[in-house]
């Protein structure tokens, strides 16, 4: 099980920090995923976190958000900065286990003046 916390409300510029508790199984053996779904758009993919704690980036966001991982607390999480407008939308942690991929319910952060 995902469960995502952290989101709200910003104004652009600022900053939030996503959370994603995971239970069930160690995330610290999987790659880590963090997806986003603004409204009449398409889900995607916003970062990754691998298994070597390497890193991949949107390029919309590279720069400005930093995914990461507490393998104590089985937490993966998103850094946001510099927050714009356009990264509104409702965001996902995604972790796949061997053919199946596992989805939280998601967490919205609203980025408005």
């Amino acid at each position: 099980q995902l469960v995502e916390s952290g989101g709200g409300l910003v104004q652009p510029g600022g900053s939030l920090r996503l959370s994603c508790a995971a239970s069930g199984f160690s995330l610290s053996r999987y790659a880590g995923d963090w997806y986003r779904q603004a409204p009449g758009k398409e889900r995607e993919a916003v970062a990754t976190i691998y298994y070597g704690e390497s890193t991949w980036y949107a390029g919309t966001v590279k720069g400005r958000f930093t995914v990461s991982r507490d393998n104590a607390k089985n937490e993966l999480y998103l850094q946001m900065n510099s927050l714009k407008l356009e990264d509104a939308g409702a965001y996902f942690c995604k972790v796949r286990l061997g053919v199946r991929d596992y989805w939280g319910q998601g967490t919205q952060v609203t980025v408005s003046s």
